[in-house]
Order: C-alpha cells, then sequence, then structure tokens
C-alpha cells in the first residue's frame, strides 16, 4: 500500500493563491453588445489565470476584464478569456479565465 500524498503531486508549474471565496467584479459585453458588470467570488487566482464562482453561464471565449479590490483607488485590472465554464450540482457556474499575457 502507498501513501496517496506520494502520488498527488501538483501539476501546476505556476504560484497558486487561494482567493477563500474574496469579492471581485468582473466585466464583460454580453451577445446583445452591452458592458455587463457582476460582483463573484474569487476562488483561486495563479499567474496564468483566475477560478470564479457564478451564478450565470459565461459563454466560452468571452473576453472578461477581472477587477481586485474595484472600491479602492488602487484597484488592480487584468485581462482573460473564459476557458471553461461548468455548471456545479448548486446550479452556480465555476468559471475558469485564462489571462491574456502582459
Amino acid at each position: 500500500m502507498t501513501d496517496s500524498s506520494d502520488n498527488d503531486m501538483e501539476r501546476r508549474s505556476s504560484f497558486r493563491l487561494d482567493m477563500e471565496k474574496e469579492l471581485v467584479d468582473i466585466v464583460w459585453t454580453d451577445d446583445s453588445g452591452q458592458e455587463r458588470t457582476k460582483k463573484i467570488a474569487c476562488l483561486d487566482f495563479a499567474r496564468g489565470g483566475v477560478r470564479v464562482d457564478c451564478d450565470i453561464e459565461l459563454p466560452i471565449q468571452t473576453a472578461v476584464t477581472i477587477v481586485f479590490k474595484s472600491a479602492s483607488a488602487n484597484n488592480q485590472k487584468l485581462q482573460g478569456k473564459v476557458l471553461r465554464c461548468i455548471q456545479q450540482d448548486n446550479g452556480w457556474f465555476e468559471i475558469a479565465l485564462v489571462l491574456e499575457k502582459s
């Protein structure tokens, strides 16, 4: 019998930060061309992307701006695209965003 921790290696090559459901704003343009903004929970943040929890589905390849600490003068904005959008058992969507390289 082997220890499962020996087999559970981290496959990501970049640093990852657990955001513990910190609220962030996302901004995107919907199918009708209207800019939409939504406050959602950020689950994970890494150099390559962000994982969020949202009550609506976003189409794959949708361009999204993620705004951290939007109420602060020192807010940070990152650009990304929807890589994956998976509906969870609770009806919400887990959305993976790949960040644009700057």
